[in-house]
């Protein structure tokens, strides 16, 4: 197995709800609710709505029923959590009930995962890429970091020993591509490494723009989850040692201070409410979403593509239709990282180093 983890559109027919968090959810249960009735239910809901290449559609709750469409129109996705979940659910359903039904949608899915992934270890956002932006190696809400997490898990995790061992050994080797991946895309600004564009050009890995008013930028959320990412690798190498410590530091350069996003009543507005930005010198530190990489300021934008220094400059649909400032790296910089610096140094004293 692979030294780092060793080491370390809606169809007919489909029910649209939350970002297909309901199979995740199941997996809190023990083990003796998977041999339940009910769980069989939710199984026999997972597998209808498993497409033809062997992955699932987003925004879909696939667990509470059913799908009654042809399967032919479904569109399998890694996007908004779509595939992991019904994944790990049925890993653990096999588990307790050993039904080869459940291990063949298993392996099917599997192989839609590693099949995928790009040779330079990236991700698009599904497969196949297609033409669009959905081509590009997606961190955009976590995807590749949540791919390369499941994939990992495959590799070294009890739960997934029932797999033979090409497949697990496929999922190790994933696992590296994708590291390598993300050590390439972290972008370097003026010769000095910085943070991660919420998606990346697969050919040259260049940052690249997805939806209209999400423009080629630092991403303070994305780069968030990419750098949990490598913290959680327990023999991490000079180079990813080096990545997070740049990303740290972007990520404290990026901090704004004395400002706090609100809503404030709005008659006027179709929600009734409006997003601002207001000044508070007592709030808690904010990230914007996206940074510009010449400048390293916020920047926001429209359904027309035109970058705009402040919230208040867009309409209100999307100034409040997105979520353009969150708290994503403070537990990260004031928990996460001083632990993860202490593990590194006792190792290196460790080591002599």
């Amino acid at each position: 197995m692979s030294q780092h983890i060793l080491l370390s559109g809606v169809v007919a027919g489909l029910m649209v709800g939350p970002a297909a968090a309901a199979p995740g959810e199941y997996l809190r249960k023990p083990d003796a609710w998977f041999a339940s009735a009910e769980a069989r239910q939710v199984a026999a809901n997972i597998l209808s709505y498993q497409s033809e290449l062997g992955g699932w559609p987003k925004n879909v709750d696939t667990a509470s029923r059913p799908y009654q469409g042809d399967r032919a129109g479904l569109r399998p996705t890694y996007d908004n959590g779509a595939t992991t979940g019904e994944l790990r659910f049925l890993a653990r359903i096999y588990a307790v009930r050993q039904d080869a039904t459940y291990r063949a949608a298993i392996h099917g899915g599997l192989d839609y995962v590693l099949d995928g992934q790009y040779r330079n270890g990236g991700w698009p956002q599904s497969h196949p890429p297609g033409q669009g932006y959905p081509r590009h190696i997606t961190f955009n809400d976590g995807a590749m970091v949540r791919l390369m997490e499941f994939v990992r898990e495959v590799a070294t995790r009890n739960g997934y020993a029932f797999l033979d061992d090409g497949r697990r050994k496929r999922a190790a080797i994933a696992f590296d591509r994708g590291l390598a991946c993300i050590l390439r895309c972290q972008v370097q600004v003026e010769g000095k490494l910085t943070a991660w564009c919420a998606q990346h050009d697969e050919i040259d890995f260049r940052p690249q723009p997805a939806r209209s008013f999400e423009l080629a930028t630092l991403s303070a959320f994305e780069s968030a989850g990419i750098v949990r990412l490598l913290m959680s690798i327990r023999e991490p190498s000079p180079e990813v040692v080096r990545a997070v410590e740049a990303a740290i530091a972007w990520l404290e350069t990026a901090k704004l201070s004395g400002i706090r996003v609100t809503r404030e009543k709005d008659a006027r507005g179709p929600k009734g409410w409006n997003t601002v930005v207001v000044s508070d010198p007592a709030a808690p530190p904010q990230w914007a979403r996206f940074y510009r990489i010449e400048t390293n300021r916020p920047v926001f934008a429209d359904r027309d593509g035109i970058p705009r220094p402040a919230l208040a400059d867009l309409g209100y649909e999307r100034r409040n239709g997105y979520a353009w400032y969150g708290t994503w790296p403070q537990e990260l910089l004031q928990v996460d990282y001083p632990t993860w610096r202490k593990r590194v140094a006792a190792r290196t004293d460790r080591e002599g180093g």
